[in-house]
């Protein structure tokens, strides 16, 4: 299950600033997603009660949350929004917890317990609990405090690996660790500090974790956390779950990037320009006859078309099958496979000079009779 965040984490990118009806079109984008649940901010975020009630009046079957750091007033706070859950933020490595919290574990574990029932005590029925630093936690005293927010009433515990430190290894090896001694509902927090991030959450589920946290485009703290798209992808083409869309993938990244300021790279995976553009020789001429040789699944499923030129990599064969596709199948039943070879290395030399494939306008001036007899 994937809990997206783009609203809390994604929020809290360098430079990211989400106006009200930004935030709105993320929420209604998501939702078209299927996503289970929607982290909408943190507590004491301006317009947080005007958004929980608009995310509320699309009745989807999406979870709302909102996040809070362990104290009680902001746990009151919460309680007072018409969401379902509270993900309430507990720093479990000694570091955090002694220079950001001023206090020692055992102070830890009793304001932990008093925040749970004052979440419980308020209404808040489904609370979450998340073990911040957990990567450079002692793992007996992460485990003291998992075990202790499920004795107190929460009903998930979030591995939260924050600085990126994991690795899939290492991610299975906690989730089983965690799951094999705790009975209770888990999800991971995967920063992509070193590039992991949607590695990780994919071993995590995998691996016996119920719920992942996503968002768009992997925005967030420093180079972010796992990618929205590619989990939704991941899950919806390559593991058959029906639950997620995938063909609003492309207007939802869209939109985030024009939000946030972050351009989307023209080989990033699912949303790029170019994942289904291909000009190299034998990979161009077999995907003219047989895509799924070459592709991972049909580029209609995330609103891509596939896109073939030719170019400085281009053999006979894919100079050939461009030139049919341009209706010349009579001037390539015409010429030699000799007249062919220097075309190809026409094709060849004009794409070096100009840097880049050739346009069809470009492919088609090559066979024109006065330049294809230059040519030959």
């Amino acid at each position: 299950m994937l809990i997206d965040t783009t609203l809390r984490e994604g929020a809290q990118l360098f430079g990211a600033y989400f106006n009200i009806d930004t935030r709105k079109r993320i929420v209604a984008g998501l939702m078209a997603l299927g996503v289970d649940e929607i982290e909408l901010g943190w507590v004491g975020q301006d317009g947080l009660l005007e958004l929980a009630e608009y995310a509320r009046s699309l009745k989807g079957d999406t979870k709302l949350s909102v996040w809070s750091p362990c104290r009680e007033a902001d746990i009151i706070k919460v309680s007072m929004l018409p969401i379902d859950r509270i993900n309430i933020g507990v720093p479990v490595s000694d570091l955090h917890i002694e220079k950001r919290l001023g206090t020692d574990r055992a102070g830890l574990l009793k304001k932990l317990t008093s925040t749970v029932k004052t979440a419980l005590d308020n209404g808040i029925r489904y609370v979450s609990i998340g073990l911040e630093d957990l990567s450079r936690a002692d793992e007996c005293f992460a485990l003291t405090v998992a075990l202790l927010a499920k004795v107190s009433g929460a009903s998930r515990v979030r591995l939260a690996d924050s600085l990126g430190q994991l690795t899939p290894k290492t991610t299975e090896h906690l989730v089983q660790l965690f799951s094999g001694q705790i009975n209770i509902d888990f999800a991971v927090h995967c920063h992509d500090d070193f590039g992991m991030a949607t590695g990780n959450a994919i071993t995590a589920l995998a691996s016996g974790a119920k719920y992942v946290d996503v968002s768009v485009l992997g925005i967030g703290e420093r180079s972010g956390i796992a990618a929205t798209e590619e989990l939704v992808a991941y899950l919806a083409l390559k593991n058959d779950s029906h639950k997620y869309s995938t063909e609003a993938l492309m207007d939802l990244c869209s939109f985030v990037s024009n939000a946030a300021g972050v351009p989307i790279a023209r080989t990033k995976a699912v949303v790029g320009t170019d994942i289904f553009a291909c000009e190299s020789g034998l990979h161009a001429h077999a995907l003219s006859k047989s895509p799924e040789l070459f592709e991972p699944y049909n580029p209609e499923r995330v609103g891509k078309t596939r896109k073939l030129a030719v170019g400085g990599k281009s053999g006979r064969a894919a100079v050939a099958s461009a030139l049919s596709d341009c209706g010349m199948d009579s001037f390539i039943q015409d010429i030699s496979g000799r007249d062919l070879s220097a075309l190809t290395q026409a094709v060849r030399k004009l794409s070096c000079e100009l840097e880049r494939p050739l346009t069809k306008v470009e492919l088609l001036n090559l066979t024109e009779p006065e330049t294809f007899r230059r040519v030959g």
